[in-house]
């Protein structure tokens, strides 16, 4: 059996990170206790939140401490066990290391059925971004039959789910996305009414206007930025606003600067909240639930963005911030044995 190798934060970073923020160590593979199971990763996420982590400020989970190895979502093999409820061969979903091994007790994983659907789903569709996508949508959206709802990010893991869901709700979907190719798969794969692609848009305001003829009943911001501006001068009386991310801005090195939108919200009686997935974590089974039901109905497509291989977690990651993925970034980094087939 190989070495472990780990991913740590090395040092913390300064508007968009860089590799040099990052290192990659040799350790020994760990031993296990009594309850707990040693499991080697097959597949792990690569999230945009993980940049406000790298960050020592304030924030709804702490930040990642230097020189410690990066932290989330990880779908692996048990290959040792000494808990009473997990065996050899189980495939588990838990927070757990950037390394090749990680050494966890029976709370921190779950395990997961991989006759539903191929494992690396449980860290996008059925998993993390599809859940925020379900909770954020129906609990603080709210989409009605007929009503319009406006997905910024939209050809992300999260967005791309929110429209499908919006669509079997009867809304009129418009996405915002930033290449063509991104604006063809939602459109003609997912089933978008309308999609715009902002970096070749002249105003998107004028785009928007055209695309929503009947004002924002709902609008689900993943990006911030003067994408969302533009979006929050067509809000409907009544409109939601569930706040998911701000990725727009969060390699700003200055405070972003915009228009202060209270007075938007007021006037339409119009409610912004933001959210984050695990405010949900009681309704998660509900949720996997409905969302996998979905999926074999045929009702939610799904696209996964797979880079091979450990070593390129790090590119991975910071191919988020600059629009290479379509749907969930994951990095594959082993086959399942075959014993556990």
């Amino acid at each position: 059996m190989e070495n472990n190798q780990q991913i740590l934060l090395a040092s913390r970073p300064s508007g968009m990170p860089t590799k040099e923020n990052f290192a990659f160590k040799e350790a020994p593979i760990p031993e296990i206790g009594v309850g707990e199971v040693l499991i080697r990763t097959l597949y792990l996420s690569v999230d945009p939140y993980m940049r406000g982590r790298m960050s020592d400020r304030k924030s709804y989970v702490p930040p990642f401490p230097l020189n410690e190895i990066i932290v989330g979502g990880i779908v692996g093999e048990i290959i040792e066990s000494r808990a009473d409820d997990l065996s050899k061969g189980d495939v588990v979903i838990g927070n757990l290391g950037w390394q090749l091994y990680n050494v966890a007790n029976t709370a921190e994983v779950r395990k997961i059925d991989p006759t539903i659907a191929p494992i690396s789903t449980y860290l996008g569709v059925l998993g993390m971004p599809g859940l925020t996508a379900y909770f954020g949508l129906l609990d603080i959206g709210q989409p009605k039959e007929g009503e319009t709802v406006v997905i910024s990010g939209a050809a992300g893991a999260v967005g791309m789910i929110v429209g499908q869901i919006a669509k079997i709700k009867g809304a009129h979907v418009v996405g915002i996305a930033g290449s063509d190719e991104k604006i063809d798969y939602i459109t003609q794969e997912l089933g978008f009414d309308v999609a715009i692609n902002y970096k070749t848009t002249d105003n998107i305001r004028q785009a928007l206007k055209e695309a929503c003829p009947n004002g924002v009943d709902v609008y689900f911001d993943n990006v911030g930025g003067e994408i969302s501006d533009a979006v929050l001068s067509l809000l409907n009386h009544g409109a939601r606003i569930p706040l998911c991310g701000q990725i727009s801005l969060y390699n700003l090195e200055k405070p972003d600067v915009g228009p202060r939108i209270q007075s938007q919200l007021l006037i339409n009686s119009a409610l912004m909240k933001g959210f984050i997935v695990s405010d949900y974590a009681k309704q998660f089974k509900e949720g996997a639930f409905q969302l996998a039901q979905w999926v074999q109905e045929g009702k939610i497509k799904y696209k996964e963005n797979i880079v091979e291989g450990f070593e390129n977690t790090i590119d991975a990651f910071l191919g988020l911030f600059k629009g290479e993925n379509i749907g969930k970034q994951i990095v594959k980094v082993a086959e399942r044995s075959q014993q556990s087939d």
